[in-house]
């Protein structure tokens, strides 16, 4: 049954506040005061696992205009309690952890949900929600509204995890839920945070089905529109359709909502290019992004294409360390950003803390805070006990590696493998040779944010 015939046989919702007194002011949806327009943007994709704070701090470093969360599940945020890190000064939405016990942690260790950057994101974040229910999506958009610059709604993800609750690519399955959705959103959480709503979707089967179901989003009140240019059906390693774009652009124009495209984008200049062959407002890059958010740059102005990978290496281990991130999640980024042929690749899978790490790739300038990074996380201090080799700029690794991809803007992959150990028979085998110098990365670390607005203390309680 195609969505245009579920549009018609679904009972359709009463006339909402969203969809008939939402303005249209020289041709565009109105943004909210502290809201963004996506018009003209180059953006990082929505991805889980590769779009964690200091992903998101690598895009910016390198010139994204707009940085997306992973998507979020609601269920996740409700419950949690915001706070500010007092030894990094991060926005963190933390709730007591379920697996403390079976990793030896204490009973109150806390599992951080969110993170945000209150300087360096500030303005430039979009918090993508995963939902399936117009209360929750209002109560978890609440929570955080107020230190983000715009929420968006995940309707693309086709990942069991998501779409066995109704969430994400099912949603196109169900596109009058998904208008409540953002028509509840738009109502309750645009008019107290002043922050717009978007929604991120799919192709469907057929042009026509697409065309009813962007004409059925955009009457809710949202402020923009990210097309995937992928089925649910289709895999990461198929290229992308845009015989549909300039189709979805029109109808989002006429109704003066932004479209975004997302799929096969390469860079900056790529993406430009895109723009303005098929008239959309803007891009998301979310693979290339991943193996090198150098790519965020113009390679015209800047004269070379990407950075050398050491580069974006030291700089990413910087922030990691900065921002206290997992350090599962920090290797798994390591690994996408380090060619998979490089000795690099497989001699740094046995390190099990971000001093055996920076000590490993010899950034002599990173180890103090490495050591006070694995204090706080509890990390062994183990490190190796040579040097890596040299690194070439190759900024790409091999095939096998990357067809570990996942895709996208919806990158949702297995969890990161975890190394081997090695042992007293079985030896590093890192040659003498160390790094090639380079400037030690630095982040300089935000002010002390401050405490919550009385409207999201309030969301935080409920």
């Amino acid at each position: 049954m195609g969505i245009s015939t579920l549009l018609h046989q679904q009972p359709q919702q009463p006339p909402t506040a969203a969809s008939v007194t939402i303005p249209v002011t020289n041709g565009r949806v109105p943004i909210p005061a502290r809201g963004v327009d996506y018009r003209g943007k180059v953006v990082l994709a929505p991805m889980v696992r590769s779009g964690e704070l200091p992903s998101r701090l690598m895009a910016l470093h390198y010139g994204a205009d707009l940085v997306w969360s992973p998507e979020t599940v609601d269920h996740s945020m409700i419950g949690t309690t915001r706070k500010v890190n007092p030894r990094t000064g991060m926005i963190e939405w933390t709730r007591l952890s379920n697996n403390a016990s079976k990793r030896g942690e204490s009973a109150e260790a806390e599992s951080v949900i969110f993170r945000v950057d209150p300087v360096r994101e500030a303005g430039r974040l979009i918090f993508q929600i995963g939902t399936s229910d117009p209360a929750r999506a209002v109560t978890a958009a609440k929570m955080v509204a107020h230190d983000v610059a715009g929420i968006d709604v995940n309707a693309g993800c086709p990942k069991p995890f998501s779409t066995s609750g109704g969430m994400g690519a099912a949603l196109l399955r169900t596109p009058e839920k998904l208008a409540s959705i953002l028509e509840a959103l738009v109502q309750e959480v645009t008019p107290a945070a002043q922050v717009g709503i978007s929604v991120k979707i799919r192709l469907l089967e057929t042009a026509t089905e697409t065309e009813a179901l962007v004409r059925r989003l955009v009457r809710t009140g949202i402020t923009g529109l990210t097309i995937h240019c992928r089925t649910t059906d289709m895999r990461p390693r198929e290229r992308a359709i845009r015989g549909q774009l300039r189709m979805i652009r029109e109808v989002c124009h006429e109704a003066g909502v932004a479209c975004l495209m997302n799929g096969d984008v390469e860079n900056r200049d790529h993406a430009a290019k895109l723009m303005d062959d098929f008239g959309v407002d803007g891009a998301m890059i979310a693979t290339a992004a991943e193996k090198n958010p150098s790519c965020f740059r113009s390679a015209a102005e800047i004269g070379q294409p990407l950075a050398p990978w050491a580069e974006t290496v030291e700089k990413y281990l910087a922030y990691a360390i900065e921002t206290e991130n997992k350090l599962s999640n920090t290797k798994f980024m390591l690994s996408q950003m380090i060619p998979g042929k490089s000795p690099v690749y497989r001699e740094m899978q046995p390190w099990k803390s971000y001093t055996a790490l920076v000590e490993g790739f010899k950034f002599a300038g990173l180890v103090e805070k490495a050591a006070e990074a694995d204090r706080v996380l509890a990390l062994p201090h183990a490190t190796p006990a040579k040097a890596m080799p040299p690194a070439n700029n190759n900024t790409t690794g091999d095939s096998k590696k990357r067809k570990r991809q996942q895709g996208d803007g919806d990158n949702n992959g297995r969890p990161a493998s975890r190394g081997r150990k090695s042992t007293a028979a079985e030896p590093l085998l890192i040659a003498e040779d160390p790094f090639a110098p380079s400037a030690t990365a630095t982040v300089t670390a935000p002010a002390t944010a401050e405490a919550p607005p009385p409207q999201v203390a309030a969301a935080v309680a409920m």
